[in-house]
């Protein structure tokens, strides 16, 4: 499968995602915002990484989303092609109305500043997702089991999943558009901070559109691909394997939970 990895200036986080895509298996180039929009029509999926777009100016991902490539890139996840954003990519995605995607197009939600734990700014650390749908519901949940909990890293400031709108919410959990959560180590769902790190209602992590083969995340599985990326003291199966693996170069090169 051929991959595009979208990089707008600002952009941090293409390269990592480039290298965790292929260590995949999968056929990824880089694509630069300027290049020919329908050059992106050769790809099968795409992905939109993690960053400052734009400085983030006006809102995180507002002038990316308004960019000739997102229109390229709707056309095709109409069509069926998968599209992930990651941190500014999920970002991009909510400005552009492919997330939540109820009424495609249109901004149905919002990824505001933070507000975990009585602090707002920017907050970078280790934190613990629970899959919440079935492995074929959407474009990446095929690669973990529902109820899996997945440490992962957050690097964001504005990262809290918000909207106004009561049909919205009402919408996402009926259609099942849930993908991931933030929760404790054990799986256990808790909505204050650390555990759900930005205030996000129902301490959503992940979201895919209706149809399931766009979605927009938070947390960054390109910086959890290799199991040496994996903190010692994380409560989790994960560190425990690269302990057991220690002094082993190979067993560094073992798959992380990304």
């Amino acid at each position: 499968m051929r991959v595009a990895v979208i990089q707008y200036p600002g952009s941090n986080c293409e390269y990592e995602t480039y290298w965790a895509l292929k260590f995949a298996g999968l056929d990824a180039e880089i694509f630069r915002w300027n290049k020919d929009p329908e050059e992106l029509k050769k790809f099968s999926a795409y992905v939109l990484s993690g960053g400052f777009s734009y400085q983030d100016r006006v809102r995180a991902g507002a002038i990316a989303a308004k960019k000739p490539i997102m229109k390229v890139i709707m056309e095709e996840a109409e069509k069926g092609k998968p599209v992930l954003g990651i941190c500014n990519g999920a970002q991009i995605l909510v400005e552009s109305g492919m997330i939540p995607g109820i009424k495609w197009g249109e901004v149905e939600m919002a990824l505001a500043p933070n507000t975990g734990g009585g602090r707002a700014g920017y907050y970078c650390n280790w934190v613990f997702l629970k899959c919440e749908v079935e492995g074929s519901r959407c474009a990446i949940s095929a690669y973990f089991k529902k109820d899996e909990v997945i440490p992962m890293p957050v690097a964001h400031a504005e990262g809290r999943f918000t909207t106004r709108s009561e049909e919205v919410i009402k919408k996402l959990l009926s259609h099942n558009q849930i993908v991931f959560r933030y929760c404790t180590s054990q799986g256990e769902i808790r909505e204050e901070f650390p555990y759900n790190p930005n205030g996000s209602i129902f301490s959503i992590a992940g979201i895919c559109n209706p149809q399931g083969n766009v979605v927009a995340m938070m947390p960054h599985p390109e910086r959890a691909t290799w199991i040496r990326q994996i903190p010692d003291d994380l409560d989790s199966p994960y560190s425990l394997k690269k302990y057991k693996g220690r002094g082993s170069i190979q067993a560094m090169r073992e798959p992380g939970p990304g």
